[in-house]
């Protein structure tokens, strides 16, 4: 049973899909800055994961030490402390996770290409969630549940493999079910202990996870090339500061609040607004044409995160009057 809010944070069910919704949809832009680097420099995709993290890293640090500035009596108060075997447990398995997650992710593109990649990885993520939460933490989907997860992968499928033809190769396949167990991991840890009331600053957790993705990457980023050689370096520049601040810093930071209160399943299954995001601006910036496939996977998927959203608000709802009704 999904509580209401997080102990250490307080933070409302309500308020956690919300955070989940703009972070899958700021994922969504990423792919798009990433295609706008790569036509204006010679970067590699390790190089921008990278870039991604180290900057993102950046960035998180300065806004926590504004946040600091502001709220730091009010911290002082309430935050609790964490054991540190827990700490350095969430620390690893979610650096490690999130490292996994996008270096398999981009072998999977290589190895198989975009469209098989990414609807294994994604499609495979909610599985692997949903299986994990329940023999974990005991959390049940129920039939809605299970119908509305079988039709976000459905929506999914339909949407990316439904526009052009798709080579499915052995090596891809398992790069991107290696990706999506990093998904998964790092997914249900947090639940688990947001659940548990151990839930850390997610500020903490992501800036952490950054750390550890960015040292694991560094000497791969360093064979690739660090630095791309262009003709708009200020181009190059702008596009990296804006991976690094919307898609990486904000949308992981509310994806790790998000995740600590929200049923694991549901945030795999929210967070597939992603490919939504992506699409629409496909269409609307980069020109690219609507087809039947993509209209008709998004509105599936649409629907499975507008249901599981809906059944996750109402399962708090009740949560809190059975609380209320003891008191």
């Amino acid at each position: 049973m999904s509580k209401s809010s997080c102990p250490s944070s307080g933070l409302p069910v309500g308020r956690g899909l919300i955070y989940l919704i703009v972070a899958g949809t700021a994922w969504g832009t990423a792919g798009a800055a990433a295609s706008l680097t790569f036509l204006a420099s010679d970067m590699g995709p390790l190089a921008l994961s990278f870039w991604r993290c180290a900057g993102g890293l950046v960035l998180l640090v300065a806004a926590r030490a504004l946040r600091r500035r502001v709220v730091a009596a009010a911290e002082a108060v309430v935050a609790p402390a964490e054991p540190r075997k827990r700490r350095l447990t969430r620390i690893l398995v979610t650096g490690l996770g999130l490292t996994v997650f996008q270096s398999a992710y981009f072998a999977a593109v290589q190895a198989t290409g975009l469209a098989v990649a990414t609807v294994v990885t994604m499609g495979a993520g909610p599985v692997l969630i949903a299986l994990g939460a329940r023999l974990t933490m005991g959390e049940r989907l129920g039939r809605v549940g299970v119908l509305t997860v079988i039709g976000a992968v459905g929506g999914l499928g339909v949407m990316v493999l439904g526009s052009g033809d798709a080579a499915v190769r052995p090596a891809g396949v398992f790069f991107a079910l290696l990706s999506a167990g990093g998904y998964a991991a790092m997914t249900l840890l947090t639940r688990r202990l947001g659940r548990d009331g151990g839930g850390a600053d997610p500020f903490h957790t992501t800036a952490w996870a950054f750390v550890i993705c960015s040292l694991c990457l560094l000497p791969f980023a360093a064979a690739e090339g660090l630095l791309p050689h262009t003709g708009d370096p200020v181009r190059v520049v702008w596009l990296l500061v804006y991976v690094a601040a919307v898609p990486t810093a904000l949308a992981y930071a509310l994806y790790f609040a998000g995740a600590a209160v929200v049923r694991s399943a549901t945030v795999s299954v929210i967070t597939l607004i992603e490919p939504v995001s992506a699409a629409v601006i496909a269409v609307v910036l980069l020109g690219e044409h609507l087809t039947v496939a993509t209209v008709a996977g998004t509105l599936l998927l649409l629907a499975a995160v507008a249901g599981l959203a809906f059944a996750e608000a109402r399962t708090a709802a009740l949560g809190r009057r059975a609380a209320g009704a003891l008191v």
